[in-house]
């Protein structure tokens, strides 16, 4: 990086210098989980001088339990860096999400999940684009679709992909009677033009509307916003949050790639599966998780079996557990998927 010619070839240097980032980045986490290991040590230490871990004033006491806790967190982040074994796992995910049936109520759940995951992704500080979102007739979200990037956040993010269902009192309901809505969760590696992925450009249909954004100074006056669909696949992308036309275009290509990449990844996956005899299911459109919030509160991963009683904590964004469970037993072989 410190070469004089670094800069010449900017995507280069661009990509060297995230490689960088997330090192160090690393290297940081490993540093700061050996100075909490030294500091409990010397808690440790202290209890051990007294005779009797009992004899340790409570505010030690408590403070042993954070470093504990911190560490415990630290640990687990490393720990869950040795799950990632596929070729894109490291890298940035594009994540679309899209309401099931059932008009507003649905529409509103998409909204809740995007809010979801957008605080997920603040809270393992990553940085998020969000490529388009159309709102809904009433409420909520028609569509969105946003580019995470962060070290690991594909390996992370392919956890959840599949159907979210919800279970409430529906605040749109006069009758207040409870409702059941479904949301479906895409995920596909960032994948940059060294992957080779052949797209004829007889098979693609590129389409170019107003972006709708939040009214005001913010709406797109021109036509710049972009939806490429590729025929032979039906896979649609689009792209509004760029400045021009081009550069929609150029990122919509980009999330064309990854799709594509993930459609072939899991043909791939099935023809072996069935080399072997196996009934394996990809899950593009499986139920994986329902969130509960009537007549009881809770939410239960149908995968790993994995609970929890505090639904809000986990529509704040506080969804590690469920994400790193599944990590865990897909790792062990527990269940295929």
């Amino acid at each position: 990086m410190h070469a004089p010619d670094f800069w010449d070839d900017q995507a280069q240097a661009q990509k060297v210098s995230t490689q960088y980032s997330r090192l160090k980045g690393r290297l940081e986490q490993y540093r700061s989980l050996v100075a909490l290991v030294d500091d409990m040590d010397v808690l440790l230490e202290l209890a051990l001088e007294e005779g009797d871990a009992d004899a340790l004033p409570e505010d030690a006491v408590v403070e042993l339990e954070r470093v504990a806790r911190e560490a415990a967190r630290s640990l687990a982040r490393f720990e869950e860096q040795r799950l990632f074994t596929g070729e894109f796992d490291g890298g940035d995910a594009v994540v679309s999400l899209h309401p099931g049936a059932g008009g507003t109520e649905s529409q509103d759940w998409a909204e809740m999940l995007l809010r979801m995951y957008l605080r997920w992704a603040q809270r393992r500080g990553f940085e998020v684009e969000l490529n388009e979102a159309t709102e809904g007739d009433e409420a909520g979200i028609k569509s969105a679709t946003f580019t995470v990037h962060g070290e690991n956040a594909y390996g992370l993010l392919s956890a959840e992909r599949g159907v979210h269902r919800l279970v409430r009192i529906s605040p749109f309901d006069a009758a207040s009677r409870r409702h059941t809505s479904f949301a479906s969760l895409d995920v596909t590696p960032l994948v940059d033009e060294a992957v080779q992925v052949e797209i004829d450009d007889k098979d693609l249909r590129i389409e170019t509307y107003r972006s709708s954004g939040a009214g005001g100074q913010h709406v797109n006056k021109t036509d710049s916003a972009v939806r490429i669909t590729h025929i032979p696949t039906r896979t649609v992308v689009q792209c509004q949050n760029e400045r021009s036309q081009i550069q929609n275009r150029e990122t919509a290509m980009r999330m064309l790639r990854g799709k594509l990449l993930q459609l072939e990844l899991e043909r791939r996956e099935q023809e072996m599966a069935r080399e072997k005899g196996e009934q394996k299911e990809i899950g593009w459109g499986s139920q994986i998780r329902s969130y509960v919030l009537a007549p009881y509160t809770l939410v239960k991963d149908h995968r790993t079996g994995l609970e929890k009683g505090n639904v809000e904590a986990v529509l704040d964004g506080e969804i590690d557990e469920f994400i790193q469970e599944y990590l865990m037993q897909r790792a062990s072989g527990k269940f295929r998927g």
